[in-house]
């Protein structure tokens, strides 16, 4: 049991006098209701000894009465206590474990995400999540509770009649039996249970994610009927765990039945034989009913329990994950908030994704405050590259460097806070224009704002919205077209003055009377840093400093835009075919 909960135990440190409190609320509770049946016994002894004086009889009643209401008033205000400091603190354990997984997540890098789909993360915070706050708080509660019950009950029933205690009980290990039985039982299908949850959670995110593909294909009925296959498999499974749970409580309650059932016998004997009196009689049956609850409470516990710590390992894998980048080579001397050169060089560099190398032998230097551009055909590893920069994806050790030193030495808060990407995938949060805008620098001005916007040839399209650069742009920017989201992502990039830009074809989706624009913009904004341009136009590269034509991983040709058609290779062909291509489109 401790060995399932050792992921969990410094949180639980953190509120160990808040438990300790809970815990003496617990005790007191129970403390206070173990004696309700022995007043019962003493109000039925008295009242059997003064049978023939009425007056002395109403006086009992009243009394015994009166203490069993103020028991009953007092054991409520424990109860409470005990309930609301050991509930409150598995809610405040699930808040510390939730903004723990967030922050894990956060630092984890892209191959974690093409490992892990997002449905089964959403539902490890979600499902799992509360599982284990019931594990932590209901579980823990009600087990403490049934332990210090019985022990105290258990007290008691001996002092009555030991072997009366003896009989009542012999049917117990048979509790255990089945406790033991059907717990192993709840916990294998309750992780099948999570498992499958989590194959529904990732297929509705991955179509409500893709939506208009799916629409755009008529594919509706087809992922309905297969989110319903997904569905009736999670019931299924669902359902075979009510079946045990179905089993469980009743056979519970029939061994207590049973165990009722000897008691009566057992004890009329007794009281016939005088051996114990009525009223100790009534309180070893009340306290016998009283053991009911407790118990029957303990196959409802071992489910929590088993759900529980399964939850726990799927979310103890989350919080185990380590990131295979991060600051373990980090330069202490290199400060926080340098400001680079911008000065890039590729070392005879190779990457490889698993088996499979895609870049080969790289050597490169890009000067600070220059521009390159590379182009090549698709899988050519040109954003495979151009992600080693920033550490989205790992560099060979010394085969990086900018400003001369390893980007493994810089900090990763330095390191990313020099350098602005706008991938080829845009992405734009379910929030305002506004806040998108300055996602990166969240304290620029609203002057500067404005000027990146105008840079990224935007700014007179968003003020032209009736809600102007307030308007939500819907999840994933789904009310902006392709080339909105694409200026919006690079003016994003400008706000946070980037010692390196990375426009990885991030004009794809503007015409080329916008993008000379845009380029005429990035040379005013971004005069000083130094500009990476990957395109498969040649209208987008041709005025930078240096173009690379990358082609199965490897630099074929570079050179100046006229340098590379004088030779004649993949930049001219490609030069060719665009420059037939508009011809060909003003003629048609």
């Amino acid at each position: 049991m401790f060995r399932d909960l050792k992921p969990l135990f410094r949180y639980m440190a953190r509120h160990r006098w808040s438990y300790l409190w809970g815990t003496l609320a617990l005790v007191a509770t129970n403390a206070i209701w173990v004696l309700f049946p022995k007043v019962i016994e003493s109000a039925i002894n008295d009242l059997n000894r003064n049978s023939g004086a009425p007056a002395t009889m109403r006086h009992l009643i009243f009394f015994y009465s009166g203490v069993l209401v103020g028991i009953a008033l007092l054991k409520g205000v424990f109860l409470y206590a005990s309930r609301w400091i050991l509930i409150g603190i598995s809610r405040d354990i699930e808040l510390d474990l939730r903004n723990d997984l967030f922050r894990q997540l956060e630092k984890q890098d892209s191959a974690y995400y093409q490992r892990n789909r997002t449905g089964d993360i959403m539902a490890r915070l979600t499902n799992d999540l509360n599982a284990v706050r019931q594990l932590l708080g209901p579980a823990i509660m009600y087990s403490a509770n049934t332990i210090l019950f019985s022990v105290g009950a258990l007290y008691f029933l001996l002092r009555i009649s030991p072997w009366l205690t003896l009989v009542a009980l012999a049917p117990m290990p048979i509790v255990s039996i089945l406790v033991q039985y059907f717990g192993a039982r709840i916990h294998e299908r309750f992780e099948r249970i999570q498992a499958s949850f989590s194959e529904i959670s990732s297929h509705a995110q991955e179509n409500f994610s893709g939506a208009r593909l799916v629409r755009a294909f008529a594919r509706e009925k087809v992922q309905i009927t297969s989110f319903e296959t997904a569905n009736r498999e999670y019931i299924r499974r669902a359902l075979r765990l009510v079946q045990l749970m179905g089993m469980l409580w009743p056979t519970l309650e029939f061994v207590l039945g049973v165990a009722m059932v000897i008691t009566l016998y057992a004890g009329g004997r007794e009281v016939l034989s005088h051996r114990i009196d009525v009223g100790s009689f009534v309180a070893f049956n009340t306290y016998m009913v009283m053991l009911t609850f407790p118990i029957i409470a303990v196959g409802w516990v071992i489910n929590i329990f088993q759900r529980g710590t399964a939850s726990v390992k799927r979310i103890d894998e989350i919080l185990r994950a380590e990131p295979e980048i991060d600051n373990r080579f980090a330069d202490p001397s290199i400060a926080v908030d340098r400001v680079m050169e911008g000065e890039i060089e590729f070392r005879n560099l190779s990457f490889q994704y698993g088996d499979r190398e895609v870049l080969h032998d790289i050597s490169l230097r890009i000067l600070a405050g220059s521009t390159l551009a590379i182009v090549g055909p698709t899988g050519s590893g040109k954003t495979t590259l151009v992600n080693l920069i920033p550490r989205l994806m790992e560099a060979a050790p010394g085969s990086l460097l900018i400003d001369g030193i390893p980007v493994r030495s810089y900090p990763l808060k330095t390191l990313r806070s020099n350098i602005g990407v706008v991938p080829q995938e845009t992405f734009l949060f379910s929030e305002t224009i506004h806040e998108n805008l300055r996602f990166g620098a969240p304290d620029a001005g609203e002057e500067a704002l404005l000027d990146a916007a105008e840079a990224a040839h935007i700014r007179k399209e968003f003020e032209e919205f009736p809600e102007g650069f307030e308007t939500m742009v819907g999840e994933r920017g789904l009310t902006l077209s392709g080339g909105q989201k694409q200026r919006t992502s690079i003016a994003r990039a400008l706000l946070c003055k980037p010692r390196i830009l990375i426009l990885d074809d991030a004009l794809a989706s503007v015409d080329t009377y916008t993008e000379e624009r845009i380029l005429q913009g990035l040379s005013r904004y971004s005069e000083s840093c130094t500009r990476i341009l990957i395109s498969h136009r040649i209208s987008t590269v041709r005025g930078a400093d240096q173009i690379a034509v990358l082609k199965d991983g490897r630099i074929r040709e570079m050179g100046t835009h006229d340098e590379l058609l004088t030779r004649g290779g993949y930049y001219a062909e490609l030069y060719e075919k665009q420059l037939l291509e508009e011809e060909l489109s003003v003629a048609g």
